[in-house]
């Protein structure tokens, strides 16, 4: 019995070993790719305190482990897609089961780093997409709601693809230059110490991404394209258009999630229905002008 839970236990500390040596692989390549030197100063000291724990489990198990390569790939590639921060947050929910861990097989001294410590670290980072999440919010969400409710409301107005596409995209170019200004006059009166021009950077282009992405499905379909399940062309865009706002929805809202430890299901339930709501009364809207005006 003694000779099965002694096994057991060294099992988990090799587990655990691997994963001290994964991460302090993946801060170290972080490390390198940081032009801001209090960002990789704080990555350097979290990827020591990783080869730290690695040393001392390492004397307990008596061997060398490698670490995970595929995880370090992983982990930068995250890095260069979606920040550093979000990149970083999501591998300490990842690990979160390392405290109780290493609690369960007596290294509280670890436990407690693994704890306090590198939140303590993380906690300092800086990266203009978090900095700056304010108005990437205001941008997309505005984008979401507006643009959508706008194409319903012309889909049914007018029922011809591409009008309803030049519409909705001069509308929405011009709406995304509206907001970045807006943005800058609200961003240097705030005195938060934020780049106004930054702040209307990431508003307008964030704006103009939702944009082209929800007037796509208009673009690629044709007014004589075939009906599908008994739906013309134009209710197939508005339908792909819906479908492409939850999905921003829905990968916007778990950035966030990871980024500022936010609820998901909250968010993501709160987007959809300001979505929904905004997209059904526009396309009445559509239906009682198309009615009134005799189109």
């Amino acid at each position: 019995m003694t000779n099965f839970m002694d096994s057991g236990r060294r099992k988990r500390l090799i587990q655990l070993q691997r994963m001290e040596i994964t991460e302090a692989e993946v801060y170290t390549k972080l490390a390198k790719r940081q032009n801001n030197p209090k960002n990789k100063d704080i990555l350097e000291k979290i990827a020591i305190q990783e080869n730290a724990h690695y040393n001392i489990l390492r004397k307990s198990t008596g061997i060398d482990v490698n670490p995970s390569k595929i995880r370090v790939s992983l982990h930068v590639m995250t890095s260069v897609l979606f920040g550093l921060t979000f990149s970083l947050k999501l591998m300490e929910k990842i690990e979160k089961s390392a405290a109780k861990e290493y609690r369960d097989l007596g290294l509280d001294d670890i436990a407690k780093e693994e704890d306090e410590h590198e939140q303590k670290l993380l906690s300092l980072l800086e990266e203009d997409a978090l900095n700056y999440l304010s108005s990437v919010i205001l941008g997309l969400s505005d984008a979401l709601v507006e643009l959508t409710g706008a194409l319903a409301g012309l889909t049914l107005a007018f029922q011809e693809l591409k009008i309803v596409a030049l519409a909705g995209l001069v509308t929405g170019i011009a709406a995304s230059f509206s907001m970045a200004a807006s943005e800058y006059l609200a961003t240097k009166e705030e005195n938060s110490g934020r780049s106004p021009i930054k702040a209307a950077i990431f508003t307008g282009v964030a704006y103009l991404f939702t944009v082209i992405l929800l007037v796509t499905p208009y673009l690629f379909l044709d007014d004589n394209s075939d009906m599908i399940l008994g739906l013309e062309p134009h209710f197939q865009a508005l339908c792909a258009t819906l479908i492409i706002g939850l999905l921003i929805i829905a990968k916007f809202n778990f950035y966030v999630s990871i980024a500022q430890d936010h609820s998901f299901k909250q968010k993501f339930t709160e987007m959809t229905g300001i979505l929904i709501v905004v997209t059904s009364i526009s396309f009445v809207i559509g239906v009682i002008l198309r009615d009134w005006f005799a189109i």
